[in-house]
């Protein structure tokens, strides 16, 4: 069977940068589950899985435009520390879910100047190519249930880990 749409597809992953250094990894966890063709993983890494059969592994790097898009500058900007009013310890590093120019999505606070807070809606992996290595553990054709909801039900899942 090979992966195609709306296949429930199960894989362990381990996912580097261009110096090799590890940044995410499924291997010694639950694998990854998704919805194959529903956009619930990145594009070049949904692409690279298409027609692989259980057993395969392979090692792809993905261009930052198909992972989590390029760095754009005008998604930094200083806020008045008024937003945070019910933080108590404002830190550098501190993630925040807000509304973004997309919708919902996550501000990364990367400099605190007096009242000045300066917040970063880029996804920490923005204008980066990666590179995966994975193994496809299991496919299976999706339930109807999975298919309406847009996503696989149970341990492993994932709804979306798409650039967003």
């Amino acid at each position: 069977m090979q992966i195609a749409d709306n296949m429930a597809v199960s894989i362990h992953y381990t996912l580097t940068n261009d110096e090799g250094e590890v940044l995410d990894s499924s291997v010694g966890r639950e694998p990854l589950v998704y919805l194959h063709g529903r956009g619930n993983i990145i594009s070049g890494l949904e692409r690279a899985l298409a027609r692989k059969t259980v057993g395969e592994q392979f090692v792809v790097r993905i261009d930052a435009e198909e992972a989590y898009g390029l760095f754009m500058e005008d998604r930094i900007q200083i806020v008045d520390r008024e937003q945070f009013e019910n933080v108590e310890a404002l830190e550098v590093g501190m993630q925040f879910q807000t509304d973004v120019s997309e919708g919902p999505g996550v501000v990364t606070v990367v400099d605190i100047n007096g009242d000045g807070i300066t917040v970063d809606g880029n996804h920490p992996l923005a204008g980066l190519p990666l590179t995966f290595r994975v193994e496809v553990l299991e496919i299976r054709p999706a339930n109807p249930e999975e298919i309406i909801h847009g996503h696989i039900h149970g341990a492993g899942a994932v709804e979306v880990l798409s650039a967003g």
